[in-house]
């Protein structure tokens, strides 16, 4: 019971220096803040000078710890803009390629409209069929420029028929096998292609030469050619319609005028045969006589047969091949 009794005279005691604590615990912290704020207008230059200190002797340190923080940084976009650079380039290469397509065909169909604008009752071409071929084989020579492509007679692939690829003019078939054709390139000795130049309306000849750069013949001394214009066949002579892209010129000057081709002939892999139902100036193998047949006038004034030779064999008629032969 006194044990009882001294505790709580104890807590009794106590109490009131609880309640002076914690109101002197409230004033003291205020007038410690009020003693730092103090300090702070007063001390103000001591503080700065001493976090001065402070920042010139951890500067060096911290930019020895940020150099590899900035290098790996400075990989890390490098190789981002390496990649995103090589993709911006690849969608443009795309695209201007995709443009290019489009402003040809905008400046055909300018063309085009053009002359459709003079005309009245303009009956317009059927689509030509195309028969798509692969090259299998580059047979051209220091004398002669042709390819081999996989469709023959049996595709329906003719002599004369024009060949293009990528929208631009190759040349030519010349020659048909059952599975197989040899065209002819715009840049052989023999390849003759009228054309037009589209900026200036000349009709010109296409004449390959052997080299690279065809060159364009029969054109006026004071035709305003420049390079860059475009050079387009004329549909003149039956081997190719009008229209058709064949390149663009590189050089003009007094002594002569190339062109080059729109489409790069030494890596053409693919082509479009076109069939516009024109029979060109190749005719059928059919119709090229084999042998002149001689005439009667030549036959009298040959010298007589012989003796030792019977005349029944010298009389006898023709083989019926050999008689096929002369009245083809």
């Amino acid at each position: 019971m006194a044990k009882r009794n001294a505790s709580i005279s104890v807590a009794g005691l106590a109490v009131p220096f609880r309640v002076w604590g914690q109101r002197f615990a409230f004033l003291g912290l205020l007038a410690l803040a009020f003693a730092l704020m103090l300090m702070s207008k007063a001390e103000t230059g001591a503080l700065e000078r001493a976090r001065t200190a402070i920042v010139d002797a951890t500067a060096p340190v911290l930019d020895v710890m940020s150099r590899p923080v900035e290098a790996g940084q400075a990989v890390a976009q490098s190789v981002e803009s390496f990649f995103v650079t090589r993709a911006e380039n690849d969608r443009l290469r795309q695209e201007n390629a995709r443009l290019l397509r489009w402003m040809l065909m905008a400046q055909q169909l300018e063309v085009e409209n053009a002359t459709l604008r003079a005309q009245l009752d303009f009956v317009p071409e059927a689509a030509p069929r195309a028969i798509t071929a692969r090259v299998v084989a580059d047979t051209g020579g220091a004398f002669f420029q042709s390819l081999l492509i996989n469709a023959g007679a049996r595709h329906f692939v003719q002599r004369g028929q024009a060949v293009v690829s990528h929208g631009g003019v190759v040349g030519r078939v010349v020659e048909v096998g059952d599975r197989s054709a040899r065209v002819l390139l715009l840049t052989d000795l023999n390849s003759r292609i009228p054309a037009i130049v589209e900026s200036s309306g000349d009709r010109v000849i296409v004449t390959g030469d052997n080299t690279p750069w065809p060159t364009l013949t029969y054109l006026a001394s004071n035709s305003p050619v420049s390079a860059g214009d475009r050079v387009l066949t004329s549909g003149h002579g039956g081997v190719f319609p009008p229209g058709l892209v064949i390149g663009v010129v590189a050089e003009a000057s007094e002594a002569r005028v190339t062109i080059q081709p729109i489409v790069p002939l030494s890596r053409v892999s693919d082509v479009r045969v076109l069939d516009y139902g024109v029979n060109g100036i190749l005719p059928p193998p059919e119709q090229v006589p084999a042998r002149i047949a001689p005439r009667p006038a030549d036959l009298a004034a040959q010298p007589a047969t012989p003796a030792d030779v019977h005349p029944e064999s010298a009389t006898a008629p023709a083989s019926p091949a050999a008689g096929a032969e002369t009245t083809r």
